[in-house]
C-alpha cells in the first residue's frame, strides 16, 4: 500500500530533476522514486558493510591473532601469477 509524503524542492533543484528524468525517460515522480530506493539500498549496504567489519574486529581481538598486511600481500601475488606459497602465520595482535 502507497502512502504518500511530500518533499518541497527548491526551484533550481525541481528543474535539474525533470531535465535529467526527461534524459533518462521517465517522469520526475519516477526519477525521485528511482533516486530515494537506490540511496537506501547503498545506506543498507553501508550498514551491512559497518557490521561485517565490527563482526570481523571483535574477532580479531577475542584471537588475539592477525595476519600482517606485507605477509598477505606476498602470499596473495604469488598467487595471482599462479605460484605455490604458503599461508602466512597468523601472529599476535599488536594494539
Amino acid at each position: 500500500m502507497s502512502k504518500t509524503t511530500t518533499i518541497r524542492l527548491p526551484s533550481d533543484l525541481r528543474a535539474r530533476v525533470a531535465a535529467a528524468a526527461k534524459r533518462a525517460g521517465t517522469t520526475p515522480h519516477g526519477f525521485i522514486l528511482e533516486a530515494i530506493a537506490e540511496k537506501t539500498a547503498d545506506a543498507e549496504l553501508r550498514t551491512g558493510f559497518e557490521n561485517e567489519a565490527e563482526r570481523r574486529y571483535a574477532a580479531l581481538v577475542s584471537s588475539g591473532k592477525t595476519v600482517s598486511w606485507d605477509a598477505m600481500r606476498r602470499y596473495l601475488e604469488h598467487r595471482l601469477v599462479g605460484r605455490r606459497a604458503r599461508r602466512p602465520a597468523a601472529r599476535r595482535f599488536a594494539r
